[in-house]
C-alpha cells in the first residue's frame, strides 16, 4: 500500500487502489476478450481522459489486466507527488554541478534522496517468485485487427553487458514483445523489437562479437516508477533502476536466478536468451505513428521461465494515431527533465517532438541567433549549427522535418503550432533556407522513406524580417481541389499516387502550371498535396499526421520555381509536400465500428459514461 509516510507504492495494485480512492479507477467486473475487446475499451476511455481501468475478468487468463495509468499528466504528477521535485532537482545538479555548490543545503536532500535510491539485491522473499507459470497461461491481448499476435505492449525489457555485468552497468529499455503468432513455438519463443541504437542492441552485439546468448529478462507491471524509468531518456552513467528507485521512493529490489537478474516487485517476469543471428518474422503491429508497423525479421527470445507475483496484475497500454497513454509518458518526461536539453545544446531555448505528427517525424524549435551583428543581412547561421545538433541528439536524430527559428523581438512558442508556423511561414526564404540530409536513418517504424531506417532529413531553418503576408482566400484558380488549412498553407486533393517516376513528372508539370498564377501563391509558402484535402484541413491534428507522416523530405518535396545553384535546392514561389499514400506505406489504423459499438456497451454497463459527466478529470 502507499502511506504518507512511505511516500512510496509497493506494487502495481497499491497504486491502482489509492487511484480508487481518488476517483481515477474504474473497474469493469464483466468478461471482456482480450482480442480487440479490450484495447478498444482502453481507447474511449483515454479518448475522453477517464480513469485507469482495472480488467477483472479476462477471457482465456486468470489473471487482471490494467490500464490507462497514465493516462493524463495530472494523473501521472499525482502519482508521482512526493518525489518529482527531488527528481528535477537531481536533473539540474547533473546539468549545472555549480548548483550543488552555490546552494549545498538547498541541494543535500536531494542527493541524499539519490544515494538511498541504489537498487537493493534480496535473496529471499522474492514476491514475483511465489510461481512458476506458462507464456500460455498470461494475458494475450491483440490491440488492432491486423496485428500478428498478442503483444506486450508495457514491458521492461533488462539486460546487462557481457564485459561488464551487474545491474549498475544493465539497461532496461521498453521494446514491444511479440508473445504469439507468427512462426513463434508456445511457451517456448517471444520476439523483440528494439533499434539497434538502443541499449539492448549495443549489449547484443557485444554478445554476439563473443558468439555468447545474451541473457534478457522482461518484467511487467511492478511500482509505477518503473516503467517509466524503462522509457525515460536517462543521462550517460545513471543506471534506470537507481531512476526508479528514486522516482518510487523505494528502492529497486532486485534478486538473480538460474542467472538471471529479477525485478523481486513486478508482477510478472519472463526470463530467456537470444542467440546471435537467431531471428524471425515479428508484427505486423498498430503502431504509435498511426499505422501498422509491418512483418520483419527481428531477435527472437528463447523463454526460460515465467515468473509471477501473487494476485499478480498484467500491465498493458494501447498505441495508435495520437495522442494515446504513451503521450503522457512524453509530458512527464518532459516535465521532470526541463531544460536538460537546453543544457547539453547551448543557444537552444526549446524543441517540441509534435506528438500529433507521430513524435519522431516532426521537430519544431527554436534557437538563438547571436552570429547575426557579423552579417550583411538578417538571416539563419547560429541556426544552421543548432539544427545539427538537435539532429544527432538522442531520439532526435529520428526526425525527419526540423523547423527551426529565432525570435527577433516577439515571444515564440513551439507549443502554439498554428502561431509558430505563421512565424516561420512569413519569414522562410524558400530559394536559401532549405536544407536537406538525403540517404540517412529515420525511424524503424516510419515506412515513409525508401526501406526500413532508410530516407532523409530536411531543416527549414527561417530567421529576419517577415517577407510576405500569409494569405488566407484559397487563389481562383485552385478553388475546385484546394482547402485552406491554415494562413499560408494549402491542402489540394491530387490523383491517387502510382510510383516515383510518374509522380516526379505529374508533380512538376502540376507546378510549372502554377508559374502563371505565382503572384496569387506567394502568400501560400506551404502546400500539401495529399488524398483528401478535406480531411486535412479538418484539423491541425489532421494537417500535422497526414504531412509529415506520408511523406520522405528527399522524394516527396517539390517546389513551384525551384532549381539547384551550386547543390543548393530552392524554389521561390511555394514549397510543395506529396502526401498521398505511397503503395509502400503501411496502413493506417482502424477500429471496426460493431467493436467500437461493444467496447461502449461493456462501458455504459460498468457505468462510465454516468460517472464521466461528473468526474474530474486527473
Amino acid at each position: 500500500m502507499c502511506t504518507l509516510r512511505s511516500m512510496s507504492y509497493l506494487s502495481l495494485e497499491a497504486c491502482l487502489l489509492d487511484l480508487e480512492q481518488q476517483g481515477q479507477l474504474l473497474r469493469i467486473k464483466e468478461e471482456v476478450n482480450p482480442a480487440l475487446e479490450m484495447a478498444a475499451i482502453h481507447l474511449l476511455v483515454h479518448e475522453m481522459q477517464g480513469p485507469a481501468i482495472l480488467f477483472e475478468n479476462v477471457k482465456g487468463t486468470q489473471y487482471r489486466c490494467a490500464s490507462n495509468l497514465f493516462g493524463t499528466l495530472a494523473r501521472s504528477e499525482y502519482i508521482f507527488r512526493h518525489s518529482l521535485q527531488q527528481v528535477q532537482q537531481l536533473i539540474e545538479i547533473k546539468n549545472d554541478p555549480l548548483k550543488a555548490i552555490k546552494s549545498p543545503i538547498k541541494n543535500w536532500r536531494a542527493g541524499m534522496a539519490a544515494l538511498k535510491a541504489l537498487p537493493k539485491k534480496i535473496s529471499s522473499n522474492v514476491p514475483v517468485m511465489y510461481e512458476e507459470i506458462k507464456l500460455s497461461e498470461l494475458p494475450h491481448i491483440i490491440h488492432w485487427e491486423k496485428d500478428g499476435g498478442a503483444f506486450i505492449t508495457m514491458p521492461q525489457v533488462y539486460t546487462e553487458d557481457i564485459d561488464k555485468p551487474g545491474i549498475m552497468n544493465a539497461n532496461l529499455g521498453m521494446y514491444r514483445i511479440q508473445l504469439s503468432g507468427n512462426e513463434y513455438i508456445q511457451d517456448k519463443e517471444v520476439g523483440l523489437h528494439y533499434q539497434l541504437h538502443r541499449g539492448i542492441g549495443v549489449h547484443q552485439a557485444k554478445a554476439n562479437q563473443q558468439g555468447k546468448p545474451l541473457k534478457v529478462s522482461i518484467f511487467i507491471g511492478g511500482p509505477p516508477s518503473h516503467p517509466v524509468s524503462a522509457v525515460m531518456p536517462l543521462p550517460e552513467g545513471i543506471s534506470e533502476m537507481t531512476f526508479a528507485g528514486l522516482l518510487g521512493n523505494k528502492r529497486f529490489r532486485y534478486s538473480y536466478q538460474d542467472g538471471y537478474c529479477l525485478s523481486a516487485d513486478a508482477d510478472f517476469v519472463i526470463t530467456g536468451e537470444v542467440y546471435p543471428g537467431d531471428v524471425k518474422p515479428e508484427g505486423p503491429f498498430g503502431d504509435h505513428l498511426g499505422y501498422y508497423s509491418l512483418t520483419h525479421p527481428f531477435p527472437v527470445m528463447q523463454v526460460h521461465k515465467v515468473y509471477a507475483r501473487k494476485n499478480a496484475i498484467w500491465s498493458f497500454t494501447v498505441v495508435g494515431r495520437p495522442p494515446q497513454e504513451d503521450t503522457s509518458f512524453g509530458q512527464l518526461i518532459h516535465h521532470m527533465t526541463g531544460k536538460a536539453l537546453m543544457h547539453e545544446i547551448p543557444g537552444l531555448k526549446e524543441v517540441h517532438a509534435v506528438d500529433a505528427a507521430g513524435v519522431h517525424p516532426l521537430l519544431l524549435a527554436v534557437g538563438s541567433e547571436r552570429y547575426t551583428p557579423y552579417l550583411d543581412v538578417a538571416r539563419p547561421a547560429e541556426l544552421l549549427t543548432l539544427a545539427n545538433h538537435i539532429l544527432g541528439t538522442g531520439q532526435l536524430s529520428l526526425a525527419k522535418y526540423l523547423f527551426i527559428t529565432a525570435s527577433q523581438s516577439q515571444t515564440i512558442s513551439t507549443h502554439d503550432i498554428p502561431a509558430y508556423f505563421k512565424y516561420v511561414l512569413e519569414r522562410v526564404n524558400l530559394a536559401r533556407d532549405i536544407h536537406f540530409h538525403t540517404h540517412t536513418t529515420i525511424d524503424t517504424l516510419d515506412y515513409s522513406g525508401s526501406n526500413i531506417n532508410a530516407g532523409s532529413k530536411v531543416v527549414v531553418a527561417a530567421y529576419g524580417p517577415p517577407l510576405r503576408n500569409l494569405g488566407t482566400t484559397i487563389p481562383a484558380f485552385l478553388t475546385k481541389n484546394a482547402k485552406l488549412v491554415m494562413p499560408g498553407v494549402l491542402a489540394i486533393s491530387f490523383p491517387a499516387f502510382t510510383e516515383y517516376h510518374q509522380a516526379t513528372i505529374e508533380v512538376e508539370h502540376w507546378a510549372n502550371s502554377c508559374l502563371p498564377h505565382s503572384i496569387e501563391l506567394n502568400s501560400f509558402p506551404l502546400v500539401v498535396l495529399c488524398d483528401d484535402a478535406e480531411f486535412v484541413a479538418a484539423s491541425i491534428s489532421n494537417f500535422l499526421w497526414v504531412t509529415f507522416t506520408r511523406s520522405n523530405p528527399s522524394h516527396d518535396i517539390y517546389g513551384i520555381d525551384s532549381s539547384t545553384e551550386f547543390k543548393h535546392w530552392g524554389c521561390k514561389v511555394a514549397l510543395v509536400i506529396d502526401a498521398r499514400a505511397k503503395p509502400h506505406h503501411a496502413p493506417a489504423l482502424e477500429m471496426n465500428p460493431a467493436l467500437k459499438q461493444r467496447a461502449i456497451q461493456i462501458l455504459q454497463r460498468a457505468g462510465f459514461f454516468s460517472e464521466a459527466k461528473h468526474s474530474t478529470t486527473m
